[in-house]
C-alpha cells in the first residue's frame, strides 16, 4: 500500500472521529441545556429549622459532598420514593 494511501486512510479515520466527537459535543450541550431548563422549574419554598437540625443536615451535606439545599431535596426525594415502595408492596 502506498504511504498516500495509508495518509488518506488515517485522514478519513480522523475525520470520523471528529465527527463522532461533533456529535458528542452537541449531546452534551442539548443535555445541559435540558438540565438547565429542568432546574429552572423548580419550585421554591420557604422552610424553618431549628439551629440543632440545621446543624445535623449540614454535617450531613458535607460529608455527602453536596450543599445544604441539595442534602435536604436527597432526603426529601429519598422519603417519597420509600412510600412509593412501601405503598407498592402492600
Amino acid at each position: 500500500m502506498s504511504e498516500e494511501r495509508k495518509l488518506q486512510e488515517k485522514e478519513e479515520l480522523l475525520r470520523q472521529k471528529l465527527e463522532k466527537i461533533h456529535a458528542m459535543e452537541q449531546e452534551i450541550q442539548e443535555k445541559e441545556k435540558n438540565l438547565r431548563l429542568r432546574e429552572k422549574s423548580k419550585k421554591q419554598i420557604i422552610l424553618r429549622l431549628s439551629p440543632t437540625l440545621w446543624e445535623e443536615i449540614a454535617r450531613w451535606a458535607d460529608e455527602d459532598f453536596r450543599s445544604i439545599n441539595g442534602q435536604i431535596e436527597f432526603l426529601l426525594t429519598e422519603c417519597v420514593r420509600q412510600r412509593k415502595k412501601s405503598r407498592n408492596s402492600k
